[in-house]
């Protein structure tokens, strides 16, 4: 299904899983892929490795995931370290894997290159490459107009940019460029949200803005991965996750209580979808939409 159509007359439900790294991980997302499968996804995205590292592991999962799991699929793809040539083949091959819609992101930069170079100088894309999103979404939209385009977007603001203008002016161009949706990187207050949709709205910004989910039940995790990607943690669900810390079952219930009161909060503002970071397991998610009512109907 194309992104256009996603969101067009449904309530656009998606998941997103990363290729695991060993054969027993394979065989347990597949059973975890199984029961996520249940609740009807517009589609399921696989992420694409930093640096291309899973490059040839996406592919493999999106073909798996189209042919034996008969859903529709999203690739994600990065630009950092490739050159034109590069992109083009590897674009060519996810069609013929099947893919339906690639999600368009320049990348995580090389570690010791987030602030420039060894010299101080700043990371240069490869000859023929690309330094940002926006150019990786005109190139697909002109390359291969087949595909449906999503981008990221931060509700509150990319960690590397100035402010949130800036980084609202960056998705702007994003858009422009030819995106058909903006998928929002994880939060945790609703308000960061609607202030985000609000702002998008007011730019111009007129795609469907999908909220993207991370179910807490792991609090250690879920706190490393906020200080990468520069997500706040509301003072009450940290409180309320640190007085469990030693207990697994507790933090998941707190987790995913969270998680419920939050997406019912969403539906009640309207959005016309939600995409949920998995993280290769299903019981937080399952328990969720089924919070939300949004449980499969038996056949």
């Amino acid at each position: 299904m194309h992104l256009s159509d996603v969101y067009a007359d449904r309530f656009g439900l998606s998941f997103e899983m990363f290729p695991p790294k060993t054969p027993a991980g394979d065989e347990a997302l597949r059973g975890e892929l199984a029961r996520l499968a249940e609740y009807d996804p517009a589609f399921v995205s696989c992420t694409y490795g930093a640096g291309g590292s899973t490059r040839d592991r996406t592919l493999d999962w999106c073909r798996e995931l189209k042919t034996d799991f008969d859903q529709n699929v999203t690739a994600h793809f990065t630009c950092v370290g490739s050159a034109q040539g590069d992109m083009a083949e590897w674009l060519d091959a996810a069609k013929r894997s099947g893919v339906s819609n690639i999600m368009a992101l320049r990348g995580d930069l090389p570690q010791d290159e987030n602030a420039g170079g060894p010299d101080g100088a700043p990371w240069e894309p490869p000859p023929g490459g690309f330094r940002y999103a926006n150019e990786l979404v005109a190139f697909v939209r002109e390359r291969f107009p087949e595909f449906g385009v999503g981008v990221a977007g931060y509700p509150e603001k990319h960690p590397e940019c100035v402010d949130p203008q800036t980084d609202l002016a960056n998705l702007k161009r994003k858009v422009d460029a030819g995106a058909h949706a903006v998928f929002t990187q994880l939060f945790f207050d609703n308000d960061h949200f609607l202030r985000f949709r609000d702002a998008c709205e007011d730019l111009g910004i007129d795609v469907p803005i999908v909220p993207g989910v991370m179910p807490v039940t792991d609090f250690a995790r879920i706190k490393r991965i906020t200080a990468m990607c520069g997500s706040s943690f509301p003072e009450e669900f940290a409180s309320a996750l640190e007085a469990v810390k030693d207990d697994k079952e507790g933090q998941f219930e707190v987790g995913v209580d969270w998680a419920v009161n939050q997406c019912r909060g969403l539906l009640e503002e309207g959005v016309p979808g939600m995409h949920f970071y998995v993280l290769n397991k299903a019981a937080a998610t399952e328990q969720i939409l089924d919070g939300m009512n949004l449980a499969p109907v038996p056949a």
